[in-house]
């Protein structure tokens, strides 16, 4: 281990997701063992800009890994974006001691990362930190397994009134312009038909598709929808595309939001957020700077920040293919 770093930063950034706090209580405890200094940066790049730092320690962090959110809060900073304000940044971390920072967040924390790394040839590691899993190089984001999990359950839940008043449910569930919620979770809560922004099927495939379901003696139906889905302009469009094509479907629409980013992580978050938080902390007392740590194969692997922002996390065609089959 290189001895040149002596007190680490960390900080979230972005959206909040179930994991975040579990990465931040590895960091913190990884800069306990290693005998490094370890200082909480609140309210991600906005808190640098203004000092808003506290040391931390092993007992700051206890009991949060089954938290969800982040004890360090996020925000969005458009100060940040200016050279002023990172140059402001800058100076309030070398007051602070401060000599290098994880942050954990998504492309947008990781692009304004690199930057403020080009400028000032700060240290600094990422950790992925989002559920919609749109990152590359790493095979899941903190938080993705935890949101699988909350969609599928609510799902579950709204396939007991489908099937209790014969209704089609289109169910919109997040992922931006990524449709690996929507595919994972369709899969697992068994929907009929699967929207996502990687393949347009269109309008008259979904209603072919309904049809062949009405016509195979199902009285309902799931249809799942990712945001970023292109098909309609949006799910309520879908809906009332349907009901002018099939008048014999009763037609809902449940759009989960914010829930899927909240609840208490699953032990897979847990254990990924761990797992990162601490080979961060490593990665950094190796002399080592401008990557992201994330998860391939299981294990952990590092990515510079410049693949990371510009690489494009691919959907699983396979998955696709599963999806078709086990529909029908």
């Amino acid at each position: 281990m290189s001895t040149k770093i002596k007190k680490i930063g960390v900080l979230t950034s972005g959206g909040d997701s179930p994991g975040m706090n579990a990465a931040i209580r590895a960091v913190v405890r990884a800069c306990a063992y290693y005998n490094v200094e370890c200082v909480g940066i609140y309210r991600g790049y906005q808190g640098m800009i203004e000092g808003d730092f506290k040391e931390m320690g092993p007992r700051d962090v206890k009991n949060i890994i089954n938290k969800g959110g982040t004890i360090l809060k996020s925000a969005r900073s458009a100060d940040f974006r200016t050279a002023e304000g990172r140059k402001k940044a800058y100076d309030n971390l070398v007051a602070a001691g401060i000599d290098s920072f994880v942050v954990i967040g998504g492309d947008g924390s990781f692009t304004g990362a690199e930057i403020f790394n080009e400028e000032y040839g700060f240290p600094v590691i990422g950790i992925p930190g989002t559920i919609d899993n749109d990152i590359y190089g790493t095979s899941h984001t903190l938080g993705y397994d935890t949101a699988l999990n909350t969609v599928i359950d609510a799902i579950d839940k709204i396939r007991d009134t489908a099937n209790s008043h014969n209704r089609l449910f289109f169910v919109e569930v997040m992922g931006r312009d990524a449709g690996h919620i929507a595919l994972n979770a369709g899969i697992g809560a068994g929907a009929e038909e699967i929207l996502i922004p990687e393949e347009d099927f269109g309008l008259d495939r979904l209603v072919e598709s309904l049809k062949r379901s009405k016509g195979s003696g199902k009285t309902s139906s799931i249809v799942v929808v990712s945001e970023g889905d292109k098909i309609g302009k949006n799910v309520f469009e879908l809906k009332d595309y349907i009901e002018e094509n099939m008048p014999e479907y009763d037609v809902r629409v449940s759009v989960l939001g914010h829930m899927q980013r909240g609840g208490s992580p699953s032990c897979f978050d847990r254990v990924l957020a761990s797992r990162l938080g601490v080979k961060a902390v490593e990665t950094l007392l190796d002399g080592k700077s401008n990557y992201m740590v994330g998860l391939n194969q299981d294990k952990i692997t590092l990515t510079p920040l410049e693949q990371a922002i510009k690489g494009q996390s691919e959907i699983d065609m396979e998955l696709v293919k599963v999806s078709d089959i086990v529909s029908s």
